[in-house]
């Protein structure tokens, strides 16, 4: 996928709502039925650095979205992703199909990482989604395929990820602006010039 290439008429704008993430386009990859338009790409998050995200993933305003295999352990050459005790159901119409969960970006190794202002939002389908809105009197399916489609319902997620503004603006020395990330790096630089005792 090129930088910037989304297959959208000009004026429209990626946008989702989280609803639409889950619905339209994370059941749709589970379930192998095409999506249309097919601009989410697929990323292996281990290989790829929240600022690495331009050019490789969709880009909609200030978000990154792409889809990635759920894993247990989210590092990246350069840090990891670590989540936050907060879990969002997501609904539609009265039935809960998806949950929102939220990770921040750690540079370096866990647990000693220094946190960025790298934010993720990791939508999951809920175990049954798929299997339930596929099965009816009329189309009976084998165990053996809805068993496929439960694991394939576990096996994707998809992401959302952007970095949010500091609390307070800090400038460096020749007065441009600085961004979390930009302070997290300068910080690695001030180690050089401290010098130990003897």
């Amino acid at each position: 996928m090129g930088e910037g290439t989304t297959n959208l008429p000009p004026g429209f704008h990626f946008f989702p709502s989280d609803q639409e993430l889950v619905v339209h386009f994370l059941h749709r990859k589970a379930a192998r039925l095409p999506c249309q338009p097919d601009i989410i790409p697929t990323i292996d998050l281990h290989y790829c650095d929240p600022w690495d995200l331009n050019g490789k993933a969709l880009q909609g305003g200030k978000y990154w979205y792409f889809f990635t295999h759920r894993a247990q352990n989210k590092e990246t050459a350069n840090g990891y992703w670590k989540p936050i005790d907060i879990e969002e159901s997501i609904t539609s119409g009265d039935i809960d199909v998806g949950l929102k969960r939220t990770l921040i970006f750690y540079v370096g190794e866990a647990p000693e990482g220094m946190k960025t202002n790298w934010v993720m939002h990791e939508y999951h389908l809920l175990d049954g989604v798929l299997s339930s809105a596929g099965s009816s009197g009329s189309s009976r399916r084998s165990l053996k395929k809805r068993s496929n489609t439960r694991m394939e319902s576990n096996k994707w997620i998809i992401c959302r990820v952007y970095e949010s503004s500091c609390a307070s603006q800090n400038f460096h020395d020749d007065g441009m602006e600085l961004s979390c990330l930009d302070e997290v790096f300068l910080s690695f630089d001030d180690l050089d010039e401290v010098s130990l005792p003897n």
